[in-house]
């Protein structure tokens, strides 16, 4: 967490400033949400590039800059506190290009623990590929072809079959092209199986090992192949569904033809993540996958708000909110797909919502979380179904759900209205409370004046608001300052949040 230091976002604090905005935290807001800036635009997924990088590169200049900058991608990556995961890679792929002989083997070595899915492999040597042309060094050296061939050597048989068969290739890379530039020599009877697979194909690979007396796992990885085979040229439903069964297979190894069938969807849903359930609820319901009172129905709907599964897959409460508005809106974002809600999956929904709050983990400060009711509350947040007002109301009862001391106020020109909230209320209970009180014009320094002048204890600002012009008689900044100087070891950052979003993306993680 940190402080913007000002308009320009430019400090010229001294060395003992606690306050300053130095190159380490510069590189956080990039590794977070690819800017440097201190403002976060949702809509912004524009391409990373070295032009706006500078933190990054002058941290890899300094002595120990280049391992230290390795270990907080990898925190970043670990520990979900990325809003967008192309900084990352990009900034590992630049860190595996420096010419710091240490700082490029902290990047190789760091490869396989950050980029834990094939998609994010292609994404790094996609990025390492468009540096080339300004860096000094080369892509296919022999350290990034060990750091390629390791991350294929060190995985788990069966995990990496699964790999390569349900992420063929992204980025303009495949498998087949990342083996036979790593020059890999596998390190198990399995693995190279797996790669004669990729590399040469089903025939080549039965033809081989037809004949031969294999070991249990590779035993397990050719039935395991030859079902991702079969599901591949079978229009069999009733083949299919058993096979999907009983082999796990996901929708990403079958044929498009196979996936028009209910019974084949109602299949995959039963082991499939809860992340992609979320998101393909609608879908379901208005292709009658999903109908009321079905035993596919009833099944799903226990696993979306049993406690365990939700603690398993560490969803966020805020990405249930997204997915329940997104479903009972009943139709997709261009108008299509149109379907019915079905109060089954809503009253899940809502169930597994309040369950979620376990998933976030307390940071253990005072908060002070306040909201601005200057203008409209019921205008829609960019990009989903969620209204403004319970977007705000979502993230202030996250945190007066995990958070011991959090302070709610709403707050408006020249009025600021304490909200007392409890852990017990709804989501439609708190929305009510924060928008019975008043509007006028927005005054984002005020919550910061209540308390400095209330001598509360608040060691970070929260303000919410969807107004970006504000009609401030002081700065949040002086207002800020001042508060430090009342309190000087009692405020550890303010954030200004617009549209609604950015303090839950930016202080909490998000999954």
């Amino acid at each position: 967490m940190e402080a913007p230091a000002n308009s320009t976002n430019n400090h010229t604090g001294g060395a003992d400033d606690p306050w300053e905005i130095t190159d380490k935290i510069r590189l956080r807001r990039f590794l977070c949400y690819g800017s440097e800036g201190d403002i976060f635009t949702a809509k912004d997924d524009s391409h990373v590039s070295v032009d706006n990088a500078e933190a990054l590169l002058s941290l890899l200049q300094e002595e120990e800059g280049g391992a230290e900058v390795v270990e907080e991608i990898r925190r970043f990556v670990q520990e979900g506190l990325a809003v967008r995961l192309g900084p990352t890679f990009f900034a590992l792929a630049l860190c595996s290009q420096h010419s710091k002989l240490n700082t490029r083997k902290a990047a190789f070595k760091a490869l396989k623990d950050i980029c834990s899915d094939p998609a994010h492999l292609f994404a790094v040597i996609q990025y390492k590929k468009e540096l080339r042309e300004r860096m000094e060094c080369g892509i296919w050296g022999r350290a990034l072809r060990k750091a390629v061939s390791d991350w294929y050597n060190k995985q788990d048989a069966m995990a990496l079959a699964a790999t390569v068969t349900r992420c063929r290739q992204r980025e303009g890379w495949s498998h087949k092209d990342l083996l036979r530039l790593s020059h890999t020599k596998p390190s198990t009877e399995a693995v190279a199986l797996i790669s004669k697979y990729v590399t040469k194909g089903w025939t080549e690979v039965q033809a081989y090992y037809a004949d031969k007396e294999n070991s249990d796992e590779v035993v397990k990885v050719l039935s395991y192949l030859e079902a991702v085979e079969k599901v591949k040229h079978s229009c069999d439903e009733t083949v299919v569904i058993n096979l999907i069964e009983e082999h796990k297979l996901e929708m990403e190894q079958l044929l498009t033809e196979n996936l028009k069938s209910k019974q084949v969807w109602r299949s995959l849903l039963k082991d499939m993540p809860l992340h992609s359930v979320l998101k393909i609820l609608g879908r379901m319901t208005a292709n009658k996958v999903l109908e009321p009172g079905s035993s596919a129905t009833q099944s799903l709907c226990e696993r979306i708000r049993d406690e365990a599964a939700l603690k398993k897959a560490k969803i966020h409460p805020f990405s249930i909110l997204l997915a329940t508005e997104n479903y009972k809106r009943g139709h997709g974002y261009m108008g299509k797909p149109k379907w019915e809600p079905n109060k089954s999956i809503l009253k899940a929904l809502e169930s597994a919502f309040y369950c979620s709050f376990m998933n976030v983990e307390p940071v253990g400060k005072r908060f002070l979380v306040a909201v601005d009711v200057s203008t409209s509350l019921s205008t829609v947040v960019p990009g989903t179904a969620i209204t403004t007002a319970d977007a705000a109301a979502a993230i202030t009862m996250i945190f007066t759900n995990t958070e011991a001391d959090t302070h709610v106020l709403v707050f408006s020109e020249r009025a600021v209205v304490p909200c007392p909230l409890s852990p017990q209320m709804t989501l439609a209970e708190v929305t009510a409370e924060l928008v019975k009180n008043p509007s006028g014009n927005t005054d984002g320094s005020l919550p910061i004046t209540w308390a400095t002048e209330n001598g509360k204890g608040v060691d970070v600002f929260i303000i919410l608001t969807n107004n970006p012009l504000w009609t401030c008689t002081t700065s949040p900044v002086e207002s800020l300052k001042k508060y430090r100087q009342v309190r000087p070891d009692k405020v550890l950052s303010f954030v200004r949040e617009q549209n609604f979003l950015l303090s839950l993306m930016y202080l909490l993680k998000i999954n």
